[in-house]
């Protein structure tokens, strides 16, 4: 690659990277007008969330005095659920365009060879349950001790005894 390939090559990604700022702030800007809602209790109880799943506003309808208060409870839990997982799917749906141009870019690795790419070295979160507190899904032990573990990383043995002997360290 001439030098003048590789001036126009890094302009061109300087201007790319630009446009995904702006791109950036704006989806910002958008998220900030983001509400969702959900509703349990067969309709009786809506629950809205902002952009960040919190909780904003709470209704319950004139029938909602026909429900036990665990029937409540639980119609409250749903709504808020309902009202999250819509959430969840308009934040995908905003981040959408973002994700198809960063696609487009190419990653370190192709600048760089054997750079690795920084989403090859984050682990997939866990699964985070909506179970209850005290529920069976959450006193099993399907996700005690589960261990993210980073790949292509040295880890450091915590219970190796240090050569440092001296007792004035």
């Amino acid at each position: 690659m001439t030098n003048e390939q590789g001036k126009a090559e890094l302009a061109g990604l300087l201007d790319e990277f630009q446009v995904q700022m702006h791109a950036i702030a704006e989806i910002n800007r958008k998220r900030t007008e983001l509400i969702a809602s959900g509703t349990g209790g067969y309709k009786r109880v809506t629950v809205t969330v902002n952009a960040n799943g919190v909780v904003i506003d709470t209704k319950f309808s004139e029938e909602i005095l026909d429900l036990e208060p665990h029937e409540i409870a639980k119609a409250v839990t749903e709504a808020a659920q309902a009202a999250a997982a819509e959430m969840a799917r308009k934040n995908e749906e905003l981040m959408a365009p973002l994700r198809d141009s960063r696609a487009r870019i190419p990653k370190l690795s192709d600048l760089i060879v054997g750079l690795p790419d920084v989403e090859d070295m984050v682990p997939e979160p866990l699964p985070i349950s909506t179970a209850p507190p005290g529920a069976p899904e959450r006193l099993s032990d399907t996700n005690e001790g589960a261990d993210q573990r980073f790949t292509d990383v040295e880890y450091i043995d915590l219970n190796q005894r240090s050569n440092i002997a001296a007792p004035e360290w």
